[in-house]
């Protein structure tokens, strides 16, 4: 059994970015494949949004951007094996009810809806487990109400993060028959 690691935007731009979690997240990317790593393709856009914003306040010198921004096109952009998972008229219109039943923002919802798009179709197979990893509070309620297990690398720890695979797999166990 493996576990899907799903990343919103400020999540993984920890990794290119120092500020509080990028420890975990970097331990993250050294534990688990970066073929079983996934985020919204749209969030690739929000992550040079960040860098840049950083780049432009001060928070990264030029040469810290470049170095981020290289990584991140190494890491995520041009790496096959990391998904960028795509939305179209449908995933954004099956979201739509996500903004009013849980008080999220558009492209919270869209992420939400393609976590659990994702969710839906690794369940098909019976052994994947999917975890949203994220420090958006709203975004994380969200999801934890639709059943979503949800890792924040600014309050968490990697024993949390693995208490929730343990416990999930045990839960999966007990429907597999002997």
């Amino acid at each position: 059994m493996g576990a899907w690691y799903y990343f919103d935007a400020n999540a993984l731009a920890k990794r290119y970015s120092q500020e509080t979690g990028t420890e975990l997240i970097n331990e993250l990317f050294h534990r688990a494949p970066v073929a079983r790593m996934a985020c919204l393709s749209l969030s690739i856009l929000e992550i040079m949004s960040i860098l840049v914003r950083k780049k432009n306040d001060g928070r990264l010198s030029m040469h810290a951007f470049g170095k981020a921004a290289a990584n991140f096109r190494a890491e995520v952009i041009d790496a096959k094996e990391f998904s960028k998972a795509t939305i179209n008229d449908a995933v954004v219109l099956s979201a739509m009810g996500f903004v009013s039943k849980h008080s999220i923002n558009a492209t919270d919802a869209v992420i939400l809806r393609s976590v659990l798009n994702m969710k839906e179709k690794l369940e098909t197979t019976g052994d994947e487990q999917l975890i949203l990893i994220t420090s958006d509070k709203r975004l994380a309620k969200a999801a934890k109400r639709e059943g979503v297990t949800v890792f924040d690398p600014e309050v968490d720890t990697l024993a949390s993060l693995q208490e929730s695979l343990d416990a999930a797999s045990k839960i999966k166990n007990r429907f597999i028959p002997t």
